[in-house]
């Protein structure tokens, strides 16, 4: 070694007791070690990357050098016994063990249960004797020889030939195949034999008594035991059957189509007077030389013969026979008509055959006066079978035109789908539309689609025509309902395309209405109707609905720009209030505008001495002449009230009705008042601040309202929704602003920072020196994981490099010696060639 390069650890003082390592060290130790490591374990691994075939012993205990070798064998047989009995054993009760030889068990090779195949030989099935592989495959000559030479010693013959020694061996076998079949048939015929006799002894075994004393020991047969009962029934248990496939919306609409024109096809004729016996073939006249060549059955009257329990069945024939029974009960009446027109038409027959069987007897004279008589008759008969006819159909005609139609078209335009209901009754009209969506679904056409959604704005329109009259029609539009939703199902998009439409233009006109005139009215009826449409076609607990929210916005301006000036907008601001409610039922979403409107309508029901006290907000004001819209003076119109139900056709009835019932209905409006409030009461007592959003409400309750001058059902009303406000517990602190930290003065001491030397470590607390040092130690080991991988990658590409370059130097090698080879063998070709033309 160069002393140059031994490395050498120096210390500047000697400690007492300090061990040093690597005082003194060469280069390449560390290096030697690193690769001999590597060459023991990462070279090994490479090597036998792709190997298989290495044995591992997977014996219980093999490696293990603390337990004793009888202990292993134990053990290990425990195990056997335990994995066997958990795979074949679970339900075996005999503790035996299970014999086996070359694998197979002794107990089934000794059950024999081989399958004797009659056609092939049992004994010498799949094998072929020595003779024939000798005789056939080749190598048979020494055999033969040697069967030849033992025959000739035997019975002192000359040696046979090959071919008839092949012959004699084929007899033989044939001869010994039939000797095993015949053996077989033996065997069978006696086996029958024996379980014919073996059935003739077995009743002699069985020992009966006699009846007599039969009768005296009778023993009563034990009843079935519950679970003989249980399984007894899940034997006769019906069992599933497949039923028939469901049918698609297509094939149903279909079918619908096809039942409706086969209708309107039946309604039609009904209607134009033809009968169904006209178009029947009336019976041709048939000569006695007529051999009935072309005689064909209507149907076929054949049942196939069907047996069930070991019975025939004759359920078909009966009720076929039943069915022929009903038939011919039910067209008794028209078999009489059919017999009255036959025997017309025979008698008209006779006497047509009579007058050309007799007309070469008579002279041409009488011939033409009897044919100008019939001509007569005929025709007087024909008048009087026609008006007979009429008289009789004349009825059905009527009632047919009376029908209504069985397929409809959809109207191109609401004047003509107005004239389709117009007239008509409820259940008629929704006849009618229920036709015309069978008749016109989309999946039968193309366009039927287009022409449907066309047809759900008409019946908009004519919903809000209905409700314009001045006796709207609440009933009808009830029942229109129906046939809306189930287009609205069907057209989701146009649906709400449609009644965006209708709100839009609504909130246009308010806001047209309220920049000219500075205040607005509520809407009519047919508005008010489509708010209430609206939440029964779409769904309103949806945090966003592009139908319901703008709805929502819509009722909640009608209660805020809308100002209350007669008893009518005191109504229609209440049913508004109704339909929130309705809208937030789900959800539970606070709506201001309603606590508000409904804190108005109390303070529309107050004398004007008593409005004080408490804040209004708009459209309500502390004063003016709206003030005691719903104020009751009468105390008998008090004394007489009852609660009655305020329906939106009463607002057609206000100017009619009398002093009595106006006050009525202002107690009906304040009664209905009190109920949402209890409503409002149950829907909103979990919110944080329900007691500061329903605090004006109970103090408008408490101390302002007259309570005592009212009915005592009203005080009950009453009572049960301050009862509702003051029962509910604060289940939440009101919000606060949250409490912070003062901030303090700014102060003019200086920060003092302490500065350390430069390459020293900081100072800090013991978490950040720790988290320091776990830091610089992770990158320390990454380095050196990095460093350890990199040596490894190396190390395995130097053994790859070695061993291409040494195959590279075994190929060169082995192409030198065949090259050296093939030279050789030219120049001893040349040399021989030289020699051959010498020679």
């Amino acid at each position: 070694s160069n002393p140059f390069e031994v490395k050498v650890n120096r210390q500047k003082f000697n400690i007492l007791g300090r061990k040093t390592k690597n005082d003194v060290g060469l280069p390449g130790v560390s290096r030697s070690k690193a690769i001999k490591k590597r060459t023991q374990t990462l070279l090994k691994e490479y090597k036998e990357r792709e190997k298989t075939n290495v044995f591992k012993d997977r014996r219980f205990g093999e490696y293990n050098t603390k337990i004793s070798p009888e202990e292993k064998m134990i053990r290990r047989f425990t195990l056997e016994r335990q994995q066997n009995y958990g795979k074949k054993n679970i339900y075996n009760l005999n503790e035996d063990e299970e014999l086996t030889h070359y694998g197979q068990s002794l107990a089934e090779i000794e059950k024999l249960n081989d399958i004797v195949d009659s056609d092939s030989d049992t004994e010498e099935r799949g094998t072929l004797s020595a003779e024939l592989t000798a005789a056939h495959f080749g190598g048979g000559g020494g055999l033969l020889r040697k069967k030849a030479s033992s025959e000739q010693q035997e019975e002192e013959e000359k040696p046979k030939s090959r071919k008839e020694l092949i012959e004699e061996m084929i007899a033989k076998s044939k001869q010994q195949k039939q000797e095993r079949q015949s053996q077989r048939e033996s065997a069978l015929e006696l086996t029958e034999k024996l379980d014919n006799d073996w059935k003739e002894i077995q009743t002699l075994f069985a020992h009966k008594a006699p009846k007599s004393e039969r009768k005296d020991k009778a023993v009563e047969k034990p009843k079935p035991d519950d679970y003989d009962m249980i399984v007894r029934e899940l034997g006769f248990e019906m069992k599933a059957k497949p039923s028939e496939r469901m049918k698609t919306e297509e094939e149903l609409a279909k079918e619908e189509q096809a039942r409706l024109q086969k209708l309107e096809a039946d309604r039609l004729r009904r209607m134009h007077g033809i009968d169904e016996q006209a178009n029947k073939k009336k019976p041709s006249h048939v000569s006695a030389d007529d051999l009935a060549d072309g005689f064909i059955l209507d149907k076929d009257d054949r049942l196939l013969l069907s047996y069930k329990d070991g019975k025939m069945n004759i359920e078909n024939e009966e009720e076929g026979e039943k069915g022929e029974e009903e038939e011919e009960e039910g067209g008794k009446e028209d078999n009489e008509n059919e017999e009255e027109s036959e025997e017309e038409s025979a008698n008209e027959d006779e006497e047509d055959s009579s007058a050309d069987n007799h007309s070469d007897l008579v002279s041409d004279l009488e011939s033409e006066e009897e044919a100008a008589g019939n001509e007569e008759q005929k025709k007087h008969k024909t008048n009087e079978n026609e008006s007979q006819s009429v008289k009789e159909l004349g009825p059905k005609m009527e009632a047919a035109k009376a029908e209504l139609p069985y397929t409809f078209a959809v109207p191109e335009s609401y004047e003509t789908f107005k004239s389709l209901l117009t007239g008509r009754t409820i259940e008629q009209q929704l006849t009618i539309l229920e036709r015309i969506q069978k008749c016109n679904h989309p999946s039968l056409a193309a366009g039927n689609k287009a022409k449907l959604e066309k047809l759900f704005v008409f019946l908009l329109d004519y919903i809000g025509e209905l409700a314009t009259l001045d006796l709207p029609e609440l009933r009808t539009i009830d029942k229109l309902v129906l046939p809306l939703y189930n287009l609205c199902q069907m057209f989701p998009e146009a649906a709400s395309d449609s009644i965006k439409f209708i709100l839009r233009d609504a909130a246009h006109d308010m806001e047209e209405v309220i920049e000219v005139k500075g205040r607005a009215t509520l809407p009519g009826l047919d508005t008010l109707i489509y708010l209430k449409i609206t939440s029964l076609l779409f769904p309103t607990s949806d945090f966003w609905h592009p139908v319901v929210t703008p709805a929502f916005m819509y009722m909640s301006q009608l209660l805020t720009k809308c100002r209350i000036t007669t008893l009518e907008d005191v109504i229609k601001g209440l049913f508004v209030c109704c339909l929130f409610l309705e809208y937030v039922s789900l959800s539970r979403r606070f709506v201001p505008e309603l606590i508000n409107f409904l804190l108005g309508v109390l303070h529309i029901s107050l004398p004007k001495n008593q409005a004080r006290g408490y804040a209004v907000v708009h459209p309500f004001t502390p004063v003016g002449k709206n003030l005691e819209l719903l104020l009751v003076n009468d105390k008998k119109d008090l004394d007489s009230w009852q609660k009655q139900n305020l329906p939106l056709s009463i607002l057609t009835r206000l100017k009619e009705t009398s002093t009595t019932e106006m006050n009525h209905i202002r107690l009906s409006c304040l009664a209905l008042c009190f109920d949402l409030i209890k409503k409002c009461a149950v829907l909103y007592e979990s919110l944080p601040s329900f007691h500061e959003i329903m605090h004006p409400i109970r103090i408008l309750l408490k101390q302002h309202i007259p309570v005592k001058e009212y009915p005592a059902q009203m005080q009950e009303w009453y009572h049960s929704a301050l009862k509702e406000l003051e029962n509910k517990v604060k289940h939440y602190t009101p919000l606060i602003c949250e409490k912070k930290k003062p901030v303090p003065l700014k102060q003019y001491t200086p920060k003092i920072v302490k500065v350390l030397e430069f390459g020293r470590k900081q100072g800090g607390s013991k978490q950040e020196q720790e988290r320091k040092q776990l830091i610089q130690k992770h990158k320390r080991e990454l380095k050196g994981a990095i460093r350890e991988i990199r040596k490894d990658n190396q190390f395995l590409a130097r053994m790859q490099l070695s061993e291409i370059m040494e195959r590279d130097s075994h190929r060169k090698r082995k192409v030198k010696e065949l090259l050296g080879s093939l030279a050789t063998q030219e120049g001893e070709w040349k040399a021989m060639k030289r020699k051959k033309w010498k020679n």
